[in-house]
């Protein structure tokens, strides 16, 4: 390797060779910035959380685990008909996959030994439950470092510099809808993180040939399979990205079918195995190895509305369901994940400039956002019914939005400075609008919607409900009043701000130090987030300082 062209004229001896330093400055950086962005990414799911589950699908997943190891039911008998199906027996399940309950099940253990000690013994009952409270917070926190680290790592096999991958791991966790799923508890981050696994590691294994990283990134992926069996799409997918990285590359026949065979050998037992489980669990609640609950749901729905059209509950219209995640101003993915957008304007614009990995990984992650509106799109509940968002999609928009902020600050040169300019504007709408996202439980719009009905922008009635609830204006405004829920619990978490100690302040069954100390600790943990997030742009900003070329 030759010298750098700026040692030229210095004594023999004093040169040091620009790319040795620079391996030991990258080297450096990445030391020092990755505990950083992990203890970042840990109290952001600090700060965000409210104590809650954030929906009535985890809760019943909860309870589901609870009865793996305690004498409780899965599901409660006074909980039908509105929620559970009839399996073997004539007992009550609930009607999901066994992912999340495996994933709650280690929380759930200490959750519920610390909520009967005898300290808590004039709370127990009370809303948040100590239980909930430790879950949500023990999980989240877990799900959220460990989607951090690995962003940080595919990023990097990506080619990305440190600032760049760290950056495109701060806008996953704070401008996509990832940020609102890290409060509110659906399954949605746990089958991206795996996901993430599955791509980082079976890309680990193209280009290294070991075994080890594709069996790693196999069982990630099969994991997944236990949450939700749609998640074979995301299987597909990332065969897909390592596809596309082989067609880009111009393997040889004879390289693809090695890689091909060493595949197969490999990852089909471990989703084999996977499948297997999950239709052992739906033999022991149904006594069938070939249905899905989907069957079960529909025939209980049936008996309580025999006028169910014949197809439920794939009846809705395809076209309905395939513009609605694309135009409605209710569930449009342009509006919840403004990112996206930025991701389409870079690839037209740079696409001939990205290497092989990056235009396969972009292809691969359109295609995951693709096939999963349409797969859901005949669903009777499209939408995702009570979320932030268009749940069923917004986890593989997600992969496509986030890539757009190392794309942006890398090929700096290549976009035009009203494209950049524009690329930081949306970087900042979209931060709002996930800001935005925790500030109140999510059903307040739709209860909002029922008075205001159809269509409702709901990003724009969330800023005017935060407006409004500061100002003390929601009743006012003909915003909020009694008449718009029948539960007293859901009109409680609609009319405070959804963090934890202003839900306890609000709940109003915690003692008045408990709530003045989680105030105090909440701020803390605001401070640190802050302290911590100058501390990693200044060490981020001059690693980019020292990594730029001498001009």
């Amino acid at each position: 390797m030759q010298p750098h062209s700026a040692c030229r004229f210095r004594p023999a001896g004093e040169c040091i060779d620009r790319g040795v330093l620079l391996s030991e400055i990258e080297a450096k950086s990445s030391r020092n910035s990755l505990p950083l962005l992990l203890i970042a990414a840990a109290l952001l799911a600090f700060v965000v959380q409210s104590g809650e589950l954030g929906s009535a699908d985890t809760m019943h997943r909860l309870q589901t685990a609870h009865s793996f190891w305690t004498s409780e039911p899965p599901v409660f008998p006074q909980e039908y008909p509105e929620f559970g199906v009839h399996g073997r027996g004539g007992k009550l399940y609930d009607w999901y996959g066994i992912g999340q309950p495996l994933l709650l099940l280690p929380a759930d253990l200490p959750g519920t030994w610390i909520e009967n000690l005898p300290i808590f013994k004039s709370y127990r009952g009370s809303d948040p439950t100590v239980r909930n409270i430790f879950v949500s917070y023990t999980v989240n926190i877990f799900l959220t470092l460990l989607t951090a680290f690995i962003c940080f790592r595919f990023l990097r096999a990506l080619a990305f510099s440190i600032p760049h991958s760290a950056a495109g791991v701060l806008a996953l966790l704070a401008c996509t809808t990832h940020l609102h799923y890290t409060q509110n508890m659906m399954e949605n981050n746990y089958i991206f993180l795996l996901t993430l696994i599955g791509f980082t590691f079976q890309y680990q294994w193209l280009r290294t040939a070991h075994r080890q990283p594709l069996l790693i990134g196999s069982l990630a992926l099969g994991l997944n399979l236990l949450t939700r069996l749609t998640t074979a799409i995301d299987v597909i997918a990332v065969a897909l990205f390592l596809t596309f990285v082989l067609v880009f590359e111009r393997a040889t026949r004879l390289q693809f079918r090695a890689r091909l065979f060493q595949y197969l050998k490999t990852a089909a037992p471990v989703y084999c195995f996977f499948l297997l489980l999950d239709r052992l669990y739906q033999f022991h609640r149904f006594g069938t190895f070939f249905d899905t609950y989907v069957k079960y749901f529909t025939i209980e729905h049936r008996l309580q509305d025999p006028a169910l059209p014949a197809k439920y509950p794939f009846e809705t219209p395809f076209h309905v369901g395939f513009l609605g995640p694309l135009i409605t101003p209710e569930k449009s993915i342009f509006l919840f994940d403004p990112l996206i957008i930025l991701t389409i304007l870079l690839v037209i614009r740079g696409w001939k400039n990205f290497t092989p990995a990056l235009k396969a990984y972009v292809l691969a992650a359109f295609f995951l956002v693709l096939a999963y509106i349409s797969f859901y799109a005949t669903y009777t509940v499209w939408s995702g019914d009570f979320a932030w968002g268009d749940r069923y999609v917004s986890t593989a928009v997600q992969f496509a939005a986030f890539i757009s902020v190392p794309l942006l600050l890398r090929p700096r040169a290549a976009f035009s400075r009203a494209l950049v300019t524009a690329g930081f504007a949306l970087i900042a709408i979209s931060f709002l609008i996930q800001i935005a996202s925790l500030m109140f439980w999510v059903p307040l719009e739709i209860y909002q919607m029922e008075t205001l009905g159809h269509p409702t922008w709901v990003i724009a009635l969330r800023f005017k409900n935060i407006v409004a609830f500061a100002l003390g204006k929601m009743e006012a405004w003909g915003l909020t009043n009694h008449s718009m829920v029948e539960d007293p619990w859901d009109y409680v978490h609609i009319t405070c701000w959804n963090f934890l100690p202003f839900v306890l302040r609000r709940a109003g069954n915690a003692p008045a130090w408990v709530v003045n100390t989680s105030f105090a600790i909440w701020g803390i943990a605001l401070a640190a987030l802050a302290w911590t997030i100058a501390q990693l742009r200044r060490l981020l900003f001059s690693a980019q300082i020292t990594q730029e070329p001498v001009r």
